[in-house]
This record gives structure tokens, C-alpha cells and sequence, in this order.
């Protein structure tokens, strides 16, 4: 049986905390698709596929940068955070996406970048013109540099994209960049720099969006005096350990700052942090009750297709949330790092992981995020010709460039660009042999990629036991995981249980036919009481009374 689905009989939802259990879907606004034949992704071409969204059955859409750039690391370095780049649209095209998309009960997060501009920015460019020591500096970190002459770099911080973190100016100073050259750090340390990006959220605020990714929210604040940090090859180190320049316990004044503005404001407005934090105990503070609504879940994109280790991160991601009363997040692939179809072993096993991948996630408590794409099983684009290849990060690692993971969607036809725009190409290639992965094709499929998420996304939102609330560690076979959700008080559904199995080890097992097998990742099949479930495949049950056997491991 494959992607067999029994109708629920939907239970009556509480919108309040809509972002507890919501769906989020990650648009990559340049991949997306094009309105205007130039082949690159804008606004109104993602307001012409918001039908797609909306049969999806997500709850919001999280925009990547769209404002004024000059593009050094595709919009990430923002030259003026109040207006939307020519290549995207412009306000107008906002304005229209986002009641569009409120009208299909579709809500908008947008990213704000606050640890740095582009160096295009006014600012910087006045900061640039400045002497040392004046006010227009004061706003990005400028320090006067090492050894006699002060040519060498004021500390030995490096730069994410590779190489030092600085870079010296015409008149000696150097400038802090934690990432590219073009993208210099702001000094959070100034006053003027809080009420700019206060003033930034009101305006798309006021415009109507529902909420704000907050990019790189764990490195505003640097550890005072910026010190050394005695080692090189310091990314290797991100997420692993607390850095100077990362996760210093001072940007959680400005979250509590921006909690506030968001509280003030109707409609339930959020914000979720980009953090990368040593531990889950140490990325919970960016979601206590006064900070960040969400916080990405890196902990559990990274983990492999192993059932210890998915376990170990499930439970210390719901301990840890659980303590500061917020919700998990999970997450398996977005525009930084490799597509899960790939790091799950690409191919036929790839995909037949990234579809059990996808209904152990949208299982589990809490919220889950969508990378553009993975609803139609897309891969790692690991051959894109050499004269495309772009991405700013290479200069660190020329394997570690995610151009890959950036190809725009294949939408309809038989040849690229797969109804991306409606000119002749886009601004990275499509492989030919997405032909069968196009959402025309795939909506016709019952078996699909694209349906199985549709089913999923469709009983996640009906069933009362799914979305927010707890699970149940219930025993399985050696290889599997198997988990046990129960409706919430106040669901409407007293009771009301389902079973999530996934059988992530290499042998066909056997496990208890707990209810009715509501869908399935892949061919299943009754014995007796019990279902045959084969490798690196999942199924939902919806648990009858006394249907569910005792134990937990």
C-alpha cells in the first residue's frame, strides 16, 4: 500500500498560537518562480503560485531577503532594508503578495537581517567617507589594527565565507565582516543602530507581514574588548561551541526588545531566530516566554539516518523547548546546506528516506518547515557548470557552495525551464531530468512525492493528535522508532491517538497493527495483527481504543 489515506473528520482548531504546530514553507524568492521572463524569481511570481501553496495545505510562507542589493550574497546583504530590489518587484508587488496571500489564509514571515548591511548601505558608504572615531562609524565595528603599523588584523576572528573576519580600509582602520567583505558587522553596542532596526520592523509591520526570520540572531553582541579565539578553522567550531562573536548572552536583550514591538502589535505577529548555539539548552533562551517565538532546530537537520541518534535529538529538543514552555521546530533542508534527498543518500534510497523523512517530521509536536522543493522530492544539484557557480561561501570550501540546493523549481512541460518564467532559461539551470518531478506531473500522480506531502500536510491539519502537544516513546523493533501522539485537552477529540512507526534500519520488520493505517511512505501490508514494514519507510495509525500496546524504551 502506498500513500493510502483514510479520511479523518476534522476537529475544530484553536488559532490561538497559530505558530505552535503551523507549517511553514520556505520560498526562496530568486528559485521560485519568474513573472517576467528575466529568469530570476520575484514577488509576483510568487504571488501567481500561491494556489500551489495553498493545495499544499501550509500555514505560512517565509520569504528570503527581497530588499534593495547589490547581491553579493543574494540579497543577505541589504542596502536599504525599507525597499524591495528591482529585480524582485517593488513595494507595490509586497503590498499585493501579501494580501493575496492573507486572503488564502496564507500568512507572510519575511527576513530581516540585523548583524549586518551590504557596504552599500548609506551608512556604511558615510562610515567609508568618515574619519576614525566619528559617529558614522561608530555604527559598524572599525578598529585600528595589530603590530606596528597596524597591519595586521585587530584579532584572529574568521570569517564564516573563509579568511580573516577583516578588512582594512584606505586610512588603516580595519572593518569587523563576519561573513563576505561586502557585508560588515553593525555595532549593536550603539543606540542608534536598536532604534534603525525597530524602526525597520514597524514599517513592514504596518504593511501587513505576519512575522520576522530573524537572520543570524545569535551574532549581534560580540564578547566585550573582542578577544581571540586561539584557534583557526573556526566554522568547524559553529554550533559546537560558544564563539565571541556568536551566542553572547547580550543579543537576548534585543529579542526581548523586539518581543515586546511584536506583542504590541494584533494578529499574533512572530519571530523566529537563525541560531546556531552550542546545545539545545543554549538555543532554548532564544525561545523563553518574553524572547523568539521559534527557534530553527539545526540539532535535528544535521542528525543522520540513524534511529539512536534522531531519537537522542527529538527527546533533548522537547526537554529543553519544553522547559521554557516553547514549541520544537523541525526542519530538514533550506538554502544553506545540502537538500536531505541527497545527504540521506541520493537516488532511489534518497528519495524513498526524504518520504518517510517527511511524515516522521510532520509527526512529531510542534512546528515544521518546508524547504521549497522538497515537496517534490527535489536532489542536490551537484553538476551545475562552473561559469554558475556563485555563491560567496565557496571562497571558503569550494564543496561547501550551495549553489546546488538553489536550483529553481521545475512547475510544467517537458524542458527546462519547467514553466519556472516565461522566458527561455533561469538563473541557474534546471536538469533536464526534472522533467518527472514537475508539479504538473506530480499532481497527476497519485504515488508522487508531492502527493504524499499534500496527504500528510492534509491529515496533519484534520487529525486532532497531530500539531502541538507530547509524545509517547512506545516499543519497536531494533531499527525503528515508534512514537505514540494523543489530541490535547480542549481539541474537541477526547482521547483521539495516532501512531507514527518508521523503520530507518536496513531489514523488513514487523510491528503491531495499532489501528487503521491512515498513510504510508511506501508499500506496506497487513500479517495478521501486525503490518510488514520495509526499510526506510513510514506509516500514520489512528489508534483505536485499547489499539495501542503498553511500554515505553
Amino acid at each position: 500500500m502506498t500513500q493510502h489515506t483514510i479520511d479523518v473528520t476534522p476537529a475544530p482548531r484553536n488559532t490561538a498560537g497559530w505558530w505552535r504546530d503551523a507549517v511553514i514553507y520556505q520560498v526562496y524568492v530568486r528559485s521560485f518562480a519568474d513573472s517576467n521572463g528575466d529568469g530570476i524569481g520575484d514577488l509576483a511570481g510568487v504571488r501567481e503560485r500561491l494556489p500551489h501553496l495553498a493545495e499544499l495545505g501550509v500555514d505560512a510562507l517565509w520569504l528570503t531577503p527581497f530588499y534593495t542589493s547589490p547581491m553579493a550574497d543574494f540579497g543577505y546583504d541589504v542596502a536599504d532594508y525599507r525597499d524591495v530590489d528591482p529585480i524582485f518587484g517593488d513595494l507595490d508587488d509586497a503590498r499585493a503578495l501579501i494580501r493575496d496571500a492573507h486572503e488564502r489564509g496564507l500568512r507572510i514571515i519575511v527576513d530581516v537581517v540585523p548583524n549586518h548591511s551590504s557596504d552599500r548601505h548609506a551608512w556604511f558608504q558615510e562610515a567609508l567617507a568618515a574619519q576614525p572615531g566619528s559617529a558614522a562609524r561608530e555604527r559598524y565595528i572599525f578598529r585600528e589594527g595589530r603590530g606596528e603599523d597596524g597591519s595586521q588584523p585587530p584579532n584572529d576572528w574568521e570569517s564564516v565565507f573563509g579568511g580573516p573576519a577583516w578588512t582594512r580600509v584606505p586610512d588603516g582602520q580595519w572593518y569587523l565582516h563576519l561573513f563576505a567583505p561586502e557585508q560588515p558587522d553593525l555595532n549593536w553596542e550603539n543606540p542608534e543602530v536598536h532604534a534603525e532596526f525597530e524602526d525597520v520592523l514597524k514599517f513592514w509591520l504596518d504593511l501587513g507581514v505576519d512575522g520576522f526570520r530573524v537572520d543570524v540572531a545569535h551574532g549581534m553582541v560580540k564578547a566585550a574588548g573582542l578577544p581571540d579565539v586561539g584557534f583557526s578553522d573556526q566554522v568547524t567550531m559553529l554550533g559546537r561551541t560558544v564563539l565571541p562573536y556568536f551566542d553572547q548572552d547580550g543579543v537576548h536583550k534585543i529579542h526581548r526588545s523586539w518581543r515586546a514591538l511584536l506583542d504590541s502589535y494584533e494578529g499574533e505577529r512572530i519571530a523566529v531566530a537563525e541560531a546556531w548555539a552550542p546545545n539545545a539548552e543554549r538555543l532554548s533562551l532564544y525561545v523563553r516566554p518574553d524572547e523568539l517565538h521559534q527557534a530553527f532546530n539545526f540539532h535535528y537537520l544535521t542528525v543522520g539516518w540513524d534511529p539512536r541518534e534522531k531519537r537522542d535529538v527529538i527527546d533533548e529538543s522537547l526537554r529543553t523547548a519544553g522547559q521554557v514552555g516553547a514549541p520544537t521546530t523541525w526542519v530538514l533542508s533550506n538554502h544553506d546546506v545540502k537538500r536531505h534527498v541527497t545527504r540521506y543518500g541520493d537516488g532511489e534510497v534518497g528519495r524513498r528516506r526524504g518520504r518517510a523523512a517527511a511524515m516522521l517530521m510532520l509527526a512529531l509536536p510542534g512546528s515544521a518547515y518546508i524547504y521549497q522543493g522538497e515537496e517534490l522530492g527535489l536532489s542536490e544539484v551537484l553538476d551545475l557548470p562552473e561559469e554558475f557557480l556563485q555563491d560567496p561561501q565557496r571562497a571558503r570550501d569550494p564543496e561547501s557552495g550551495r549553489d546546488g540546493c538553489r536550483v529553481p523549481l521545475p512547475w510544467s512541460g517537458d524542458a527546462p525551464p519547467f514553466g519556472f518564467g516565461p522566458g527561455e532559461a533561469s538563473w541557474l539551470p534546471i536538469p533536464p531530468h526534472w522533467a518527472d518531478l514537475t508539479v504538473e506531473r506530480q499532481s497527476a500522480d497519485p504515488d508522487s512525492m508531492l502527493s504524499l506531502y499534500r496527504s500528510a500536510l492534509r491529515l496533519r491539519r484534520e487529525h486532532p493528535a497531530l500539531g502541538d502537544g507530547t509524545l509517547r516513546w512506545l516499543v519497536g523493533p531494533p531499527g525503528t522508532l515508534v512514537f505514540s501522539r494523543e489530541a490535547l485537552p480542549g481539541a474537541g477529540a477526547p482521547g483521539a491517538r495516532l501512531t507514527c512507526a518508521v523503520n530507518l534500519g536496513d531489514r523488513t520488520v514487523r510491528i503491531p497493527a495499532y489501528g487503521r493505517p491512515l498513510l504510508a511512505s511506501g508499500p506496506i501490508r497487513p500479517d495478521g495483527d501486525c503490518i510488514v514494514l520495509p526499510p526506510d519507510t513510514a506509516v500514520w495509525c489512528d489508534v483505536t481504543t485499547g489499539g495501542e500496546p503498553d511500554g515505553e524504551r
